[in-house]
């Protein structure tokens, strides 16, 4: 098993490629977060904890340089993407259950999902705008999944994720908004961006400037320069 480094208190795997993140949980039963820069100065213990006792993962620039920092050389392995590669290595050997976005962006993915993977065998599915979290914490304890996707946004997902691993041991993961990008609701950030400008963050608030919400989630960025400048991380 490789080997997590630790970054600012928190411990990440510096997977080299796809393949070796898909060799890592063949077996494993627990909760693969994505790590980028917000998650890395995240004061929220709870979070913290959360992403100690699981699998971290590269999923952003800030991660992926703060490793090289520390030298190690991984790679940036984006949740979006890498959510499909487990479909497509698991669908024709393991249960899946699909949780979050709006119903209609749900029935979208899941339709989509059946008709690139005739195989895969999801056995319950909910949009991410219940009302009652018990209720979906029992339906899916009840049908037993070997994989659970949460696209809730994060944290609300870590925390999810954590209440279901103690009573359903199943391989759970965050996917925040991949369910828009894989059904074609929201646009993916184009490769010519990545390879000059790297922070995805940057590109999507451009896109979506009155987003209050988003507006905030990048001011974490600047404190990540902040620490890097100052040797924090």
């Amino acid at each position: 098993m490789l080997e997590p480094v630790e970054i600012n208190n928190r411990y990440i795997y510096p997977f080299k490629d796809t393949e070796q993140f898909l060799s890592q949980i063949e077996s494993y039963q627990g909760i693969l977060i994505a790590i980028g820069a917000e998650k890395l100065l995240n004061p929220d213990e709870e979070l913290i904890s959360i992403i100690n006792n699981n699998i971290a993962y590269s999923d952003g620039f800030g991660s992926v340089y703060a490793l090289k920092r520390k030298g190690h050389s991984a790679a940036k392995i984006p949740g979006a993407s890498f959510w499909l590669d487990i479909v497509n290595k698991f669908h024709e050997s393991k249960t899946f259950y699909i949780l979050g976005a709006k119903e209609e962006v749900l029935n979208d993915t899941l339709v989509k999902l059946k008709t690139e993977f005739p195989d895969i065998n999801i056995i319950g599915s909910h949009n991410g705008y219940y009302q009652n979290e018990e209720k979906i914490i029992e339906d899916i304890i009840s049908k037993k999944p070997d994989i659970v996707f949460t696209a809730l946004g994060s944290p609300k997902q870590e925390f999810l994720m954590s209440k279901l691993k103690k009573r359903h041991q199943a391989l759970y993961m965050g996917l925040g908004g991949s369910f828009d990008l894989y059904t074609g609701k929201a646009k993916p950030v184009p490769d010519w961006w990545n390879k000059v400008f790297k922070w995805e963050g940057l590109y999507r608030l451009l896109n979506d400037i009155t987003n209050i919400k988003r507006i905030k989630r990048q001011k974490i960025v600047f404190k990540y320069f902040s620490y890097l400048i100052q040797g924090k991380i």
